[in-house]
């Protein structure tokens, strides 16, 4: 008999793996039962989680890594085996700021975007209306992307401009009525701001950080000892929906079952163009490409590297105004877990990597690595202002970033 999980997740599209894991049979197939609760925000996603309602959920990188720490609450191990997805967010600006940084219906240069901005925000500062961004929770890549590229040009994102914590589903509401004039968020809801005509998309995340870590597969360490089995048999079943999701050909049902009223209950067009790395930027444009706006499956993306827990924890270092903590970077970096990801995979034919740590933001081109088993090329994963990350220098990398804050 198939042994039972549940899944808290949020209605957006990189909550796709377990959905489909779920819908298409690759779960059952491999022994696992999936029961899947829809929530709201990422608090209550989190709540559900730690006080045992759910098994595992779909969470924001670096809230699992806050909670283990005790950042904000008493602290939790977490353990993620599995990373659901890089990338998939985009800055969206109010109509009126985003004209004024980027030409309607073209992603803008995220250096020349940010130079723009800066003038905005240096007159709406002086005008006593600071800008203000809408980020889905203190803890996330969509604030952590933003502050990044933000600071790189210029603005600092605690003097300079304000920042807000809105959930997901309504991020649009809050362009709309006004309470912020921009959006950092994940898909569909930076579409549907678009369909509103209440903002206009003007950078991808994926152009700020071109493979940064995005959602992850999280589970209480004590859950994680007490079913790891039924986990790895869970791996297996979303490394297959995985490999179906990246499939062109299943892009219009996979649409269709993530729009349903119990997932993310939205619109399967706007859906369907994520799926396919397509936006429309501004309403009454073309839609555009952008390769890899939401990255699955291939060049290990759902690899859960020890490199990128570790840039999580130096962003959170850098923007709580913390001292670096050799301690706390170790506990940071053993939240991810490429042994279980290894264990569940390893005599399958989805390819390994031979290290569970890389230095981020080091590749231009396409690479060949070493493998632990099948082979792989990886491609750029370069960030936008040229800088490297390099995980054997934790506390160097933390002291240069500070001379931009």
């Amino acid at each position: 008999m198939a042994e039972e999980l549940t899944i808290g997740f949020l209605p957006l599209v990189d909550a796709c793996l377990p959905i489909l894991a779920r819908e298409h049979g690759f779960a059952e197939e491999e022994g696992v039962s999936l029961r899947l609760v829809r929530d709201v925000s990422w608090a209550t996603v989190l709540d559900r989680l730690l006080y045992g309602h759910s098994d595992a959920a779909h969470l924001v990188a670096p809230l699992a890594i806050a909670t283990t720490l005790g950042r904000g609450r008493p602290a939790q191990p977490l353990s993620v085996p599995f990373v659901l997805g890089l990338n998939g967010n985009a800055i969206t600006l109010a109509p009126g700021i985003a004209r004024q940084v980027c030409t309607p219906g073209k992603l803008g240069d995220p250096a020349t975007v940010g130079a723009k901005l800066a003038e905005v925000v240096r007159e709406r500062s002086a005008a006593g209306r600071p800008l203000r961004f809408g980020v889905v929770h203190r803890y996330s890549s969509h604030n952590y992307m933003l502050r990044y590229w933000l600071a790189a040009c210029g603005i600092r994102p605690d003097r300079d401009v304000e920042t807000v914590t809105v959930p997901p589903p309504f991020c649009a509401d809050a362009l709309e009525t006004g309470e912020v004039d921009g959006i950092c968020v994940g898909e569909p809801w930076n579409s549907v701001a678009v369909e509103r005509g209440v903002g206009e998309i003007v950078l991808a995340t994926a152009q700020i950080w071109r493979r940064g870590v995005e959602k992850v597969l999280a589970l209480r360490e004590p859950v994680l000892a007490e079913k790891r089995a039924a986990v790895e048999r869970l791996i297996r079943a979303l490394c297959r929906a995985g490999r179906h999701f990246v499939d062109p050909a299943n892009a219009e049902a996979n649409a269709a079952i993530l729009a349903r009223a119990d997932y993310l209950d939205g619109d399967p067009v706007l859906i369907r163009r994520a799926i396919s790395d397509r936006l429309l930027l501004a309403r009454g444009g073309e839609v555009v490409r952008f390769p890899d706006f939401m990255f699955q499956y291939r060049e290990a993306a759902n690899f859960p590297w020890v490199s990128q827990a570790e840039w999580l924890y130096t962003q959170m270092v850098r923007w709580d105004r913390l001292a670096f903590d050799p301690a706390d970077a170790a506990r940071a970096a053993l939240v991810f877990r490429p042994d279980v990801y290894r264990s569940a995979l390893i005599g399958t034919d989805e390819p390994l990597p031979g290290a569970s740590s890389k230095v981020e933001g080091s590749l231009h081109q396409k690479t060949a690595v070493g493998t632990q088993q099948g082979h792989m090329i990886l491609e750029s994963n370069r960030f936008f202002d040229g800088r490297t990350f390099d995980p054997a220098h934790l506390a160097d990398y933390v002291a240069a970033l500070a001379q931009d804050d």
